[in-house]
Formats: C-alpha cells, structure tokens, sequence
C-alpha cells in the first residue's frame, strides 16, 4: 500500500520516471486500477452534493468506465494512426499509466464543499489531462509531446461522441478527463 501511496504522489507530481516505471511493470495494473477506483470514488462523492446517490454511483461508474475506453482508444490512435518510429505498446501498458495519470483526480473530493465544487472538478480535470499527456508519450515512446497531446485530443473527441450519449441516458454527465 506504501508503495501505491508513493507512486501516486509521484504520478500527482507529474515524475516522468514514475510513468516509465509503471508502464514496464505488469504487476502495477491492479494498483492502476486501485488509483482509478479511488480517483473514481472521489469523483462521485464530489458529484454527491449535486445529484445525491445517483451523482455518487453515476459519478463513480462514469470515471471507471472513461479510464478503460480512454486506455484502449490512445493505444489504438497512438499505435495504429500518429506511432513515433519507436513506438511500441500494449493496451496494459496505457491502462497503467493512465490509471496513475488518474492520481489528481482525488481532489475531486473536496466537491462535497458546494462554494468550490466547480474549481475542484476543473482543477483535477486539466491536472489530469496533464499527467495523461504525460502517461501517453511514455507508453507510446514518443519523443514528442505534441504527438502525445494529439493523441490525447482525438482520443477525447472520440470518446465525448462515444460516451456523452451514455451519460445523457443515464442523467450524468462528468468532468472531462
């Protein structure tokens, strides 16, 4: 669990060497999903104050759900349309990283605070966009961070087309990121 605490902070910290660590470790995907249920958790406490039990599990539900098709959507965009010459990856390797790139989004908690809700779930969404970029050039091996933010940019229209359809459905729409 130390270890987890630790690679979180670093993965908030936007520590390079923490997404190239994590992307190589096959044994870091349930702390990556363990990082993703909590930065998911704290997205539907957060959202709890507006829209109650349905805000906190379809809060929770939506964060869990955009990390997975965010994962494989930059694996497919980032190997198959804009690969760098050296870039080599697996699905596993960006559900890890992007699962860590997840890490900020635990200040979604304080949402719970009416008066600062909206500044919070902005904040946590461009911090996370952030680390994600980051987690993005690391796995996919870019040398580039425009081809990374690229990556980022499609993949996030791509999955808006995909998922705010689901969520107008369910009544929840979430932060991006």
């Amino acid at each position: 669990m130390a270890n987890m605490m630790d690679r979180m902070v670093r993965a908030a910290k936007l520590d390079v060497s923490l997404y190239e660590e994590v992307e190589g470790d096959r044994d870091a995907m349930r702390q990556a999903m363990g990082v993703v249920l909590l930065a998911s958790l704290a997205a539907g406490i957060g959202n709890f104050v507006r829209g109650g039990m349905v805000g906190l599990v379809g809060g929770a539900l939506a964060a869990l759900l955009s990390w997975y098709i965010w994962a494989y959507l930059t694996y497919f965009i980032g190997t198959r349309f804009l690969p760098g010459p050296q870039t080599r990856s697996t699905p596993g390797e960006l559900l890890r990283t992007l699962g860590f790139a997840s890490s900020p989004g635990l200040l979604r908690l304080l949402g719970v605070i009416p008066e600062v809700a909206g500044v919070v779930f902005v904040a946590a969404a461009v911090w996370m966009l952030i680390a994600m970029v980051i987690a993005v050039r690391q796995a996919l091996d870019y040398t580039s961070t425009a081809r990374a933010v690229g990556v980022c940019v499609i993949g996030w229209i791509i999955q808006a087309i995909i998922l705010i359809p689901i969520f107008l459905w369910f009544g929840t729409i979430p932060e991006p990121g």
